[in-house]
């Protein structure tokens, strides 16, 4: 079994990243395997709905995201991170998250039947509404979602692991999913 983390904050080393490596380190606990990818500094560019990828695998846009959808594919779970900018996800998740998304519904649902669900982390405010827009996508993509939630505070780097209920939360939902997907795989 692998669990994909893909943190889709463009400060890299930032509080999304560091959650989600606590996340990924409770979960490589219960002897799943792990994988980080960062977006930041990656292209990652709006879809066009150009439908290149109708009925085939494809991506018209020449970026960084087509080799992560393959990835995406071949893992058991996905974790999307994101900070929240201007009460919702970056600009990154939601160009990622469409183009992903729209290339799986276009082919069968490829996602349908795996396990995910978003980290989200905020400095003050939107937490709710980019919880709500992510868990949107994963209920959408067909996701099996842990029966719990990542939400973090924190704003300078660091920050976030000094919020002692946000990282029990983390902890829970790294569980909790890891929970999920070992039952789903016998």
């Amino acid at each position: 079994m692998k669990v994909l983390g893909i943190v889709g904050s463009p400060r890299i080393g930032g509080n999304t990243e560091q959650l989600m490596k606590l996340v990924l380190e409770t979960i490589t606990k219960q002897d799943i395997g792990t994988e980080l990818i960062s977006l930041a500094g990656k292209d990652i560019r709006p879809c066009t709905a150009c439908m290149a990828c109708k009925g085939k695998e494809e991506c018209s846009i020449n970026d960084d995201l087509f080799p992560i959808y393959l990835k995406m594919k071949e893992a058991d779970a996905i974790i999307i991170g994101t900070p929240v900018y201007f009460q919702g996800p970056t600009a990154l998740v939601r160009a990622f998250i469409e183009r992903a998304g729209y290339i799986s519904s276009q082919n069968g649902r490829v996602f349908t039947g795996k396990v995910g669900g978003p980290l989200v982390v905020a400095r003050r405010s939107g937490m709710a509404l980019t919880l709500s827009q992510m868990l949107l996508w994963y209920s959408g993509q067909r996701f099996f979602i842990p029966g719990s939630y990542s939400i973090s505070i924190g704003r300078d780097k660091g920050e976030v692991l000094k919020d002692e209920e946000g990282v029990r939360v983390a902890k829970e939902f790294g569980n909790n999913l890891a929970f999920l997907l070992t039952k789903l795989s016998k």
